[in-house]
């Protein structure tokens, strides 16, 4: 079991999630390049390579894959670019790669976040992003859990922290075509999680997945933004394990399920 970051995060924000897992799979995480403890790039590099090469090196013939948001666009390249080695993909807030354009309502967040980065105001740049992606829309912050806003928070502020590296330089080598065209392509089950409260494009693009993807499923959870499994860790484990069990025995079948009740609060474990 593979497990892909959202941008806004690292590699620690499955750690909740990776422990329930691995009482039943080797489960895999990795920062991707440059976030985390991850280097930047010396030379070519794409985001599905490494992520390919990684499985290589570890002798991973095929694995399951949970991803979210722009970690969600990286599996679905890792699906079309060796399909013999993805068994199931759960897409979480589905994003990145996935996206054919910059989508409207999403500039004027980067461009806030740009604009605080210039200035050198990381707190402002932060808070940009976890009222985006942490709140959500039309949800205030004493929506989520304090404990989960500051985890959040903590990962987005170490991964400005850390020097970007010359893009023109070492410019990324996206997959040719592009996923975001591709979707139809896709033959193994996929699972769309997105919450109601996430961005509209975020939305739209779980929906296109699920309804392009030949062997897919859509669940949306209400009142629930971005980074789902945080918000609800126990259901999201849950609802994970569910899946599996469909894909392994040969039950599942792309119809939607019903949403889950909240629950729990994730604990940091030490890094």
């Amino acid at each position: 079991m593979v497990l892909i970051h959202a941008g806004v995060a690292d590699r620690r924000m499955w750690s909740h999630f990776a422990a329930d897992l691995a009482t039943d799979h080797r489960v895999i995480r990795h920062d991707v390049r440059g976030v985390g403890e991850s280097l930047p790039p010396s030379g070519s590099w794409s985001h599905h390579t490494d992520l390919l090469d990684l499985l290589d090196e570890l002798l991973l013939e095929r694995t399951h894959i949970v991803a979210a948001s722009m970690g969600a666009g990286i599996a679905v390249e890792v699906a079309l670019a060796r399909p013999g080695a993805v068994a199931s993909l759960v897409l979480v807030g589905p994003g990145g790669a996935l996206f054919s354009e910059t989508p409207a309502e999403l500039r004027p967040i980067w461009k806030a976040e740009i604009d605080a980065l210039d200035r050198g105001d990381i707190d402002a740049a932060v808070e940009v992003n976890l009222r985006a992606w942490v709140d959500g829309r039309g949800r205030a912050p004493d929506a989520v859990d304090p404990d989960v806003r500051a985890f959040v928070g903590r990962m987005q502020r170490e991964a400005f922290e850390i020097p970007e590296w010359d893009a023109e330089l070492y410019p990324e080598n996206e997959l040719s075509p592009p996923a975001a065209g591709r979707i139809a392509e896709l033959t193994c089950p996929v699972l769309v999680l997105v919450g109601d409260a996430d961005q509209p494009s975020i939305r739209a693009t779980a929906e296109r997945v699920a309804a392009e993807a030949s062997r897919a499923r859509l669940v949306v959870w209400p009142d629930a933004a971005h980074m789902l499994n945080l918000e609800r860790p126990e259901a999201f484990a849950g609802l994970v394990r569910e899946y599996l069990g469909a894909v392994g025995d040969g039950r599942f079948d792309g119809r939607p399920t019903a949403a889950p009740e909240s629950s729990g609060t994730p604990v940091e474990p030490a890094r």
